[in-house]
């Protein structure tokens, strides 16, 4: 399956210690049938990890797929390989027309070892960094998913001596149906943060919340999360930007809008998914896909800003569409502002209708911070 993928790249290597970095990777040719684009992307994959970053190791992997019912199944049959990783499926159709894409977070020069609930640890010097990928349950309702799905990562942060208010760092929670469902399981995270000490007088957790498929279509919510062990107070900083954005428990969730998290070393940050909202909780530009678009990116900037940070620092970003046939458009925009930042588009409503496009991303910045251990 020679030159049928794209893979591009974002580094960041320091002279010493841990070296970070986000890859996409996408079919180029959707003619393929779903085993040969699988077959394409995975040779892909290996040829990242042993040609252009070897000695890196995976800490998360998140597949996105146009038809999880058909397509789990299969993916997962192939994925059997010598090193593990936090694992994360869902059904986000990429809008290029492929059937697959892949995210991939790699690190080089840290300790991995699969816990015996599941989730994949990654270590190094002072920290133990928790990954976890596509928990579910399948309880009668999402808001019984939702917190048994929040109960059951609590116990298991419990098990590595951490607590969801103090260790958490990030969560992403993909939502079947989302326009009818994310009511319920915005209830039962409010309910669940009281009892975790998680409030609007104390903080949050980053998070995306988004339309997004099990292949069990029982399945009406899968989370994925981060969590650290080893990190102190003062460590971790919520991003606010108030001249651009409200804080969300004005409009009944709980979550921060990012949150970035210093080492000796450097400073990592964490958008949640952010659209085109204003300072009052507002849909700013409703139904213009291109100012909705400049105005998120304006909401980005400015949470980045808030941790001293910019664009250039961006390692990856995942880009939400609800219509279709936005994809072009979008894309072009994309295309030309960030021409070389690895990205993704796919097709997942927001949680609000009014919102026609969302992003995430993940940042990282050089620093030097004799209070704390290097990363």
């Amino acid at each position: 399956m020679q030159g049928q993928t794209s893979i591009d790249i974002f580094r960041f290597e320091a002279e010493q210690g841990v070296a970070e970095y986000h890859a996409m990777l996408r079919i180029t040719n959707p003619r393929l049938t779903f085993a040969e684009q699988t077959e394409a992307l995975l040779a892909a994959y290996e040829q990242l990890v042993t040609e252009m970053l070897p000695g890196a190791v995976a800490v998360l992997k998140r597949f996105f797929l146009s038809d999880a019912a058909n397509q789990a199944p299969y993916l997962q049959a192939q994925l059997i390989e010598s090193s593990a990783c936090a694992l994360s499926i869902v059904e986000q159709p990429p809008l290029d027309g492929t059937k697959i894409a892949l995210w991939v977070y790699l690190q080089r020069g840290v300790q991995s070892r699969v816990l015996a609930n599941g989730d994949y640890e990654v270590s190094h010097g002072a920290y133990r960094h928790i990954w976890s990928g596509s928990n579910w349950n399948r309880a009668a309702k999402a808001k019984y998913q939702m917190r048994l799905l929040f109960n059951d990562y609590t116990m298991r942060l419990a098990e590595q001596g951490c607590r969801l208010a103090d260790n958490c760092i990030r969560t992403w929670l993909f939502v079947q149906n989302v326009d009818v469902n994310y009511a319920g399981v915005v209830k039962a995270r409010n309910e669940v943060f009281l009892t975790q000490g998680l409030t609007s007088d104390t903080h949050f957790i980053a998070s995306t919340g988004i339309a997004g498929r099990h292949a069990d279509p029982e399945v009406l919510v899968q989370m994925d999360a981060y969590a650290v062990e080893g990190i102190q107070p003062g460590q971790v900083n919520y991003l606010y930007a108030p001249t651009h954005l409200n804080p969300t428990y004005e409009y009944g969730v709980s979550f921060e809008r990012g949150t970035y998290v210093d080492y000796g070393d450097r400073r990592q940050v964490f958008i949640s998914g952010t659209a085109s909202i204003n300072n009052r909780g507002e849909v700013v530009h409703p139904g213009d896909i291109r100012k909705q678009t400049q105005r998120m990116w304006e909401n980005v900037e400015t949470l980045l800003a808030e941790a001293d940070c910019t664009y250039e620092h961006v390692g990856h970003m995942i880009v939400y569409l609800r219509d279709m046939a936005d994809y072009t458009v979008v894309k072009e925009m994309y295309d030309e502002r960030f021409p070389a930042t690895p990205k993704v588009f796919l097709l997942a409503p927001v949680c609000r209708p009014g919102w026609l496009v969302e992003m995430e991303c993940m940042a990282v910045k050089a620093i030097t911070n004799n209070k704390y251990p290097d990363y």
